[in-house]
């Protein structure tokens, strides 16, 4: 029981590697909230795992801000925030990309990091404690072809990983993110363009482990950052990734 007696906020937490956190942590001993657009998922998980759950377009500051009063009536003080909620474009060249598109992946990818921070991190620094986890990818770090805008998406979430950990450790806030490679979630015929035997082949030919990320790998990997286990790591983006970016 890693994280017994902690509490914790998982968005996008309705379905895929957001829902396996939510799972792992409850499993660990936290009272998860499961913040998702979705609210028929986020009811869904949290009734799985004896938790609750809010509403949330993490892109939206009002929306944002009615999440941190959910999670103050209902959990209490906060100890650990996963910003997980993420979308991408389609496989796409990049000058084609709708400014549209553009948008609403730079809105729910970077922007709900900045605006969690601005509800959440106040009162983790007036606690002196708290763990923020970012849920980054491995296309921040090794870009694949036509997601530009996603992967630039992300690797401004490994940056702003780096940055807010050197910024908040004076106050004994932990930031750290993780970057899955493509995994079995909803997200995943959005990377792939179409979802085939041969598109799946050739993208499993780049990972050398040969299989995508599960929700379980992310659980798992969430959990023991986000746990005392981790109190000495701080501002790292760990690739859960079977060794996709070596």
């Amino acid at each position: 029981m890693e994280l017994a007696g902690k509490t914790a906020i998982v968005t996008g937490g309705g379905s895929g590697f957001g829902a396996g956190i939510a799972r792992a942590f409850a499993q660990a001993g936290a009272k998860v909230m499961v913040a998702d657009i979705n609210a028929d998922a986020a009811k869904e998980i949290a009734a799985d795992i004896d938790g609750v759950w809010s509403e949330v377009d993490v892109g939206s500051n009002t929306s944002v801000a009615a999440l941190a009063y959910a999670c103050a009536d209902q959990l209490g003080d906060l100890d650990i925030l996963v910003n997980n909620a993420g979308i991408t474009h389609l496989p796409t060249m990049m000058e084609d990309v709708s400014e549209e598109d553009f948008d609403r992946v730079l809105n729910v990818n970077a922007k709900s990091v900045y605006l969690t921070a601005k509800h959440f991190v106040p009162a983790m620094k007036a606690r002196q404690k708290g763990a923020i986890l970012n849920v980054a990818s491995t296309a921040g770090v090794s870009p694949r072809p036509r997601l530009n805008w996603y992967n630039a998406s992300k690797g401004w979430m490994i940056t702003a990983t780096k940055a807010m950990a050197v910024e908040l450790a004076p106050f004994g806030v932990r930031v750290n993110a993780i970057n899955p490679v493509a995994g079995e979630t909803p997200l995943l015929k959005s990377f792939m363009g179409e979802d085939t035997p041969e598109v799946r082949a050739k993208f499993l030919s780049t990972i050398p482990l040969g299989r995508f990320s599960t929700p379980e790998d992310m659980g798992a990997a969430a959990t023991f950052l986000c746990s005392d286990a981790a109190s000495m790591i701080t501002g790292v983006a760990l690739e859960v990734d079977g060794g996709r970016c070596i």
